[in-house]
């Protein structure tokens, strides 16, 4: 039996071990109970049973358990082969059993693995059952579509390891630009320049798996709040965001319709 709210507070009391004056600490904790109600809005509009519904918001507390261990480790949430948050967690839920604490029972053990294992990757793996599948593609929509909140306000120098200022003077690059108009997300390791970064969050979209999700993103006007927070300098680069605006809201249209 999934009980979210004895889940909840042992979330809490697991993150309050970190410190809780650390800013990127506090984003995260913030970012974690958003992706839970975002998971419970999404899965309860595509009807799925109360069972999935209590599985998906679990999912969602637990799918960025790794990352107040990589900030404390390595001061960081880059992900590479040494920190990898979706990995740490993994290892902290099911090698040293810290899953436990926020559900007895270990008959989801399997699900919950494989959705935090896959949230955080460029595909979702091969060879999972349909509920595996679903439950990877429910915490990736709702990650996704809280972090275009977080994206509204997060620190740029963070997200960009840019000013504002300096971000908005940059240029989104060919490669990367090819992937956007090809309407596919983009390969971390082609992006070069702090608006490559910037494209590359908006081509989330393109990663999106259920109508719900487009839905909740469209209504939010996310889109338009993440594109209206620089002032690009660049005429080319402001000119790619401004079709870059269009060609998202176009294609959401398509797929809600």
């Amino acid at each position: 039996m999934i009980n979210i709210e004895e889940a909840k507070e042992s979330f809490n009391s697991y993150v309050s071990q970190f410190d809780g004056n650390n800013l990127r600490v506090q984003v995260k904790k913030r970012h974690t109970l958003s992706v839970v109600n975002v998971a419970k809005n999404i899965s309860e509009k595509l009807n799925l049973s109360d069972e999935d519904v209590s599985l998906a918001q679990l999912i969602a507390l637990l799918h960025d358990i790794g990352r107040f261990e990589q900030e404390e480790i390595y001061h960081t949430f880059k992900d590479d082969e040494i920190s990898n948050h979706a990995q740490i967690g993994v290892n902290l839920l099911f090698n040293k059993g810290l899953i436990r604490i926020f559900i007895k029972d270990n008959q989801y053990d399997e699900i919950i693995q494989k959705a935090i294992f896959n949230h955080n990757k460029f595909e979702i793996e091969k060879g999972l059952s349909e509920k595996e599948l679903l439950h990877c593609k429910l915490v990736r929509d709702a990650d996704k579509t809280d972090n275009f909140e977080v994206k509204q306000y997060q620190d740029l120098k963070t997200l960009l390891g840019k000013t504002k200022e300096e971000a908005e003077k940059e240029k989104i690059t060919d490669k990367v630009w090819q992937q956007f108009l090809e309407e596919k997300t983009i390969i971390s390791s082609t992006r070069v320049t702090a608006m490559d970064y910037w494209i590359s969050f908006l081509a989330w979209i393109y990663d999106y798996n259920f109508v719900p999700s487009l839905e909740y993103v469209e209504k939010s006007e996310a889109i338009d709040k993440v594109i209206n927070r620089l002032n690009y300098k660049d005429s080319d680069t402001k000119n790619k965001m401004e079709y870059a605006r269009e060609a998202l809201h176009r294609y959401i249209q398509e797929k809600i319709r």
